[in-house]
């Protein structure tokens, strides 16, 4: 987020130094050429000058200017056509609860979430179909808490959004078999076959295609969607390439999913994802905008580099080596895939003390000891909690299930004990986004972790969620009795350190500004009354605010 007001204001402090005649407006003749505006120097605190205009009695001052001194937000939003300017005390909203909250509905405000765009997201894995962070280091790594929020996004999308629009380009399966070769370019020395493969039932698509050649080729043609799919078996070595026109000059980009393990590469207008050996069938699902564009921002730092180039029409697919493909499309979104993707990742990576370790040095700040490699985090447990109970409730398979309740084994141990678990004043349960030492006590994240039990105990059922039971009702208790901490009369804060004789740290970003789902399953008025507070403090006061969850 700091990231995005540095790129506002540089990209405002051109018009901050320009030179404006020192009259705009008037007339010419009868013609308005519009408000009369004078330039004039403005004293800041007796200690610099910056440029306004006056309108007769009024001053005005450039907004980028404003934005950073008094912390405040703002932005140009264009609706039907009209420009309007929209201006907040924070970058948060507080959203109306939608409806009463499940384990199987809309997660949060998590709709909103587009987790691979983000520039501290390297890429998605093509091996595991999940985002590969960069926000503590530019190496790249996965990240619990970015995965589980990849997968809750794309099923919160998948509730509130109208079914896609789906284009079939192979299925392999027309009454004649010879009708739909046309459509593939098959070079002399390769063939394309349809075979019937009888571990699926069906008829596949069978390539042998010499990896030096230039491929045989599908032609797809689609403008409209950018959602490729397909299912694929390798024997050799081989590689899948989708050749997109792009708003680059309508230059032509190639993005080649190959049967390697390396994670992303980039040579001039060709980017590579490794997808492992794919040796038995499985469905590749790729988000082509998401790709090419990682692709073509593609750095050594912590940061994608911000690149404007889209693609303009999904040309052909490639195939090289020997193998099957199977039910290519096209659709304008994959979201379930995305879900499971997350979910089952979670299932693979679950250690056996039951957590996610994240595999990262994190230095919290001054005064606090540094996480080493391999430590857990309750936000992380929490919202991969949220992730695979949801997993479960579509499937019914139990080892999703099994997954989340062994997740709360984390919460039972001290950060000395390589677990999450914190206590306040030797009285208060913490859950610990960051189990640091000292403590932090940080409150978007353990609230995150709190609605992870929440969703445990509604869903394994009274004897196998007696456990995250008691250990959410300890958290609730410890909400309750310690959110008057966080309010500092004109806002709130982020965690505690200002109670262990450091410096508050205030929120930067805003992804809990829109934790205001409230589980009404308790009835308690002083709670929801310090929760309404929050939501007046971020109304009328300039403040950042990062969360603002009530669990009623």
């Amino acid at each position: 987020r700091n990231h995005q007001q540095q790129q506002q204001s540089e990209e405002a402090s051109p018009q901050e130094q320009q030179k404006a005649p020192p009259v705009v407006g008037g007339f010419h003749g009868n013609k308005a050429l519009g408000l009369k505006y004078e330039e004039i120097d403005c004293l800041i605190n007796d200690e610099h000058t910056i440029k306004g205009r006056r309108e007769g009695n009024e001053v005005f001052l450039a907004f980028s200017w404003v934005e950073k001194y008094f912390e405040v937000y703002g932005k140009v939003a264009q609706y039907d056509g009209y420009d309007r300017f929209e201006f907040s005390h924070s970058y948060s909203k507080v959203y109306a609860q939608r409806a009463p909250y499940h384990p199987d509905g809309v997660f949060m405000s998590f709709e909103g979430y587009n987790v691979e765009v983000r520039d501290r997201v390297k890429c998605i894995s093509g091996v595991e179909g999940v985002p590969l962070s960069t926000q503590w280091g530019p190496q790249g790594y996965f990240y619990p808490i970015q995965i589980a929020q990849y997968g809750l996004s794309h099923y919160s999308k998948n509730l509130t959004e109208k079914p896609p629009h789906v284009e079939v380009y192979e299925t392999a399966e027309e009454k004649d078999q010879n009708s739909h070769t046309a459509d593939w370019t098959v070079p002399k020395g390769s063939s394309v076959t349809t075979v019937l493969d009888k571990s699926r039932f069906t008829n596949v698509k069978q390539f042998v295609v010499p990896e030096n050649s230039k491929g045989a080729s599908l032609q797809l043609g689609n403008t409209r969607d950018f959602i490729i799919s397909f299912d694929l078996k390798l024997i050799t070595n081989g590689s899948i390439s989708v050749v997109l026109e792009t708003t680059e000059k309508n230059q032509l980009f190639r993005v080649h999913y190959v049967s390697n393990t390396q994670l992303i590469a980039f040579k001039d207008r060709d980017i590579y994802y490794g997808i492992g050996p794919r040796t038995s069938w499985s469905t590749v699902t790729r988000d082509l905008v998401t790709d090419l564009r990682k692709g073509v921002g593609l750095s050594n730092t912590k940061a994608v580099k911000q690149t404007k180039i889209m693609p303009k029409r999904v040309v052909r697919l490639v195939v090289k080596g020997h193998g099957f493909i199977d039910n290519v499309t096209i659709s304008a979104t994959a979201h379930m895939a995305a879900f499971f993707a997350a979910s089952d990742w979670l299932v693979r990576n679950q250690d056996e003390k039951g957590g996610w370790p994240i595999m990262v040095t994190r230095k919290l700040g001054e005064g606090f000891k540094s996480l080493d490699p391999g430590w857990y985090s309750a936000m992380a447990q929490g919202q991969a909690i949220s992730t695979l109970v949801r997993a479960y409730l579509l499937t019914k398979d139990h080892t999703l299930l099994s997954a989340a309740l062994r997740a709360t084994a984390p919460y039972k141990l001290s950060s000395e004990q390589r677990g999450v678990k914190a206590v306040f004043m030797n009285k208060h349960d913490w859950y610990e986004e960051y189990p640091t030492s000292p403590s932090s006590f940080v409150l978007n994240g353990f609230m995150y972790s709190l609605i992870g039990l929440y969703d445990l105990k509604e869903t394994a059922g009274e004897k196998l969620g007696k456990e995250a039971k008691l250990l959410y009702e300890r958290g609730m208790e410890s909400l309750k009795a310690m959110l008057p901490l966080y309010n500092t009369g004109s806002g709130t804060i982020y965690d505690l350190r200002n109670k262990l004789s450091s410096s508050p740290k205030v929120p930067l970003y805003s992804e809990m500004g829109k934790m205001t789902v409230r589980i009404r399953q308790q009835d308690d008025k002083k709670f929801n009354q310090e929760q309404e507070k929050f939501i007046e403090y971020l109304k009328d006061h300039c403040v950042y605010l990062k969360t603002l969850a009530g669990l009623l």
